[in-house]
């Protein structure tokens, strides 16, 4: 019987992974400017394969310098989320947990806040956001450890607290900018966007997301036990607190990256991992795969909404709000939330 599930987790996660590519293909041709799909084709084997262009300079410039670029960010950072928002409900055994729990995309936010206001460079903000993200996880395990009680309930209280205090943060930086240039360039990146990115952009977070998410995938079979009762994991030979860390800090890495090139983007790690656990069950040797794959689609196909249904492109963050509360609610009305169990 579990031979059967795993080989019908196995096909799913495959055929998800084929729809994704199929998207990604797509996603190529969508924009103001319109790439027949045998032209993307083309114009990306041609960056390995000796090709006879058939294409415009136009279309390799929207295909290659545009939209590459943020198509694999947004996969990246989509699947990234949810891996993240999948690590910490186990860790927390909470259906609510975010990749925002710990306070990592309030320290973001402030450290981008910080960077704008101080005139830093685009690569700047990025480069604070990330260290600010990291810096507000640092504080909140350091208080929960000094703290006396459950340790995970003293990182949830520490994590509020923390968070509260870096979004005041943010508010007073808002309210000293300059209200002409600084607020709206704040404004906008809290709201979440991938507009404008370039590959400069997808390396830098390409590195921490891989040490995230590499151990994360590594250790899935482990994450397992993090879902039982602390005397019984440990009646197994598994050292629950330093599994508990290293998945914290994995999933704490992939939220500072993914914040730190895209800004707010929410719902994305609190709704996928339920999706996955609707399709796929509570084990996280599958789970975890197909909760990224799920979020990396998801936020791909909302990416491709936010610069094409408008003729202004709207934020990310709006988006994916306005899709993943009614979503969420409904999964909360039929049950879903709790399927797996």
């Amino acid at each position: 019987m579990r031979t059967r599930e795993g080989r019908r987790g196995l096909l799913f996660i495959c055929i998800l992974a084929v729809v994704l590519l199929a998207l990604l293909l797509l996603s190529f041709g969508l924009g103001r400017y319109a790439v027949p799909p045998a032209e993307v084709i083309r114009i990306l084997l041609s960056r390995i394969f000796p090709v006879t262009p058939s294409w415009t300079e136009q279309m390799e410039t929207a295909v290659i310098s545009i939209r590459l670029p943020r198509i694999l960010l947004a996969c990246m950072v989509g699947g990234c989320l949810s891996a993240a928002g999948t690590a910490y409900q186990s860790v927390f055994r909470n259906p609510m947990a975010a990749p925002d729990i710990l306070g990592a995309s309030s320290g973001a936010c402030f450290g981008a806040a910080l960077a704008i206001l101080l005139g830093f460079s685009r690569s700047g903000v990025t480069a604070l956001a990330f260290v600010s993200s990291l810096l507000s996880v640092a504080l909140v395990y350091a208080i929960a450890r000094r703290a006396k009680g459950n340790p995970v309930t003293m990182l949830l209280l520490a994590g509020v607290m923390i968070g509260s205090l870096f979004s005041a943060c943010t508010s007073y930086v808002k309210l000293v900018a300059d209200p002409t240039n600084q607020l709206p360039a704040i404004t906008y990146w809290l709201m979440g966007s991938l507009s404008g990115t370039r590959m400069n952009a997808v390396g830098f977070a390409a590195v921490p997301m891989l040490i995230g998410l590499a151990p994360l995938l590594a250790l899935r079979w482990r994450i397992n036990l993090l879902t039982l009762d602390e005397e019984e994991a440990r009646s197994m030979g598994v050292n629950t607190g330093r599994l508990r860390l290293v998945v914290i800090l994995c999933a704490t890495v992939l939220t500072a990256a993914c914040v730190a090139v895209s800004g707010m983007i929410g719902w994305v790690g609190l709704v996928i991992p339920h999706f996955g656990r609707m399709i796929f069950g509570q084990d996280y040797r599958r789970l975890l795969p197909a909760s990224s794959l799920l979020g990396a689609t998801f936020l791909m196909v909302v990416d491709n909404l936010a610069r094409t249904i408008t003729t202004s492109e709207i934020p990310l963050g709006i988006l994916t709000s306005f899709v993943g509360a009614p979503v969420f609610l409904y999964l909360i009305l039929s049950g879903g939330t709790q399927r797996g169990d």
